[in-house]
């Protein structure tokens, strides 16, 4: 089955039509930037956009930087305050005309590691950590999604906020070697890993791609494996979604 999925960030919307069944695109990826304001009305003309592009006219799966409840935005990070408690599907029906369902941007990565990527081989607990300005996560469990997780916003015995303390925001910001950021985030991962007994950790943001600058330094039992997906984790994940939404 064919779903076009779109990855809704920040600064850019993303999008590509994807094959589900394998998790490949079926197209060139293709951008357009998030426009200032990014209200509904804004990113809604944005979307039609996109669709236009593919001259799309099935199924649509599309992530947002939220936590996302049944397609209903409860927050609104780097998008506007106009965002919530707004039905994010209903947006993009209407403008696009093209059935729609949302889901957490962090969550639509997590599913397209565990399905096609970093976590594929593993069954049981999943645990995607997306290290970047902040700490993104998704929790699998038997290759469902527990939703809106947000445990990058863990409090750490002795460390505090888990984001703060290990990010890779963190990193640059307190001018830390690889080895002294490794280990505050094998402090964060021994948590976790005490939390939740994971059957793996897949690592995505920035720092997965220099595995070899940290991984060696981490002393935990979990096996940590690096997102295999990169920048197109969010666009698989929101279109395997779309599927059976």
């Amino acid at each position: 089955m064919d779903i076009l999925g779109i990855d809704i960030g920040g600064s850019g919307i993303k999008g590509a039509i994807v094959d589900v069944t394998n998790g490949q695109l079926l197209t060139e990826r293709h951008r357009i930037p998030t426009p200032k304001p990014a209200t509904p009305g804004a990113v809604g003309k944005a979307l039609a956009e996109l669709v236009n592009h593919f001259k799309w006219k099935g199924p649509i799966g599309a992530t947002f930087p939220a936590i996302i409840r049944h397609n209903i935005a409860y927050s609104a990070a780097n998008v506007h305050d106009d965002w919530i408690g707004t039905n994010d599907a209903d947006v993009i029906e209407q403008y696009t005309g093209c059935k729609a369902h949302v889901i957490n941007d962090a969550d639509a990565v997590g599913i397209a590691e565990q399905r096609f990527g970093g976590g594929k081989q593993y069954r049981g607990t999943v645990f995607l950590i997306t290290v970047g300005t902040g700490l993104g996560t998704a929790l699998m469990v038997d290759g469902g999604i527990v939703p809106n997780t947000e445990l990058g916003h863990l409090i750490l015995p002795k460390h505090g906020h888990a984001e703060s303390f290990c990010s890779d925001a963190a990193r640059k910001r307190d001018d830390l070697k690889w080895k002294e950021w490794a280990k505050r985030f094998e402090c964060y991962l021994a948590h976790l890993e005490h939390l939740f007994s994971p059957e793996v950790f897949v690592i995505g943001g920035g720092v997965s791609k220099k595995p070899e600058k940290f991984v060696k330094h981490l002393n935990i039992q979990t096996p940590v494996k690096m997102a295999e997906l990169k920048n197109l984790a969010g666009i698989i994940g929101a279109a395997v979604i779309a599927e059976h939404g």
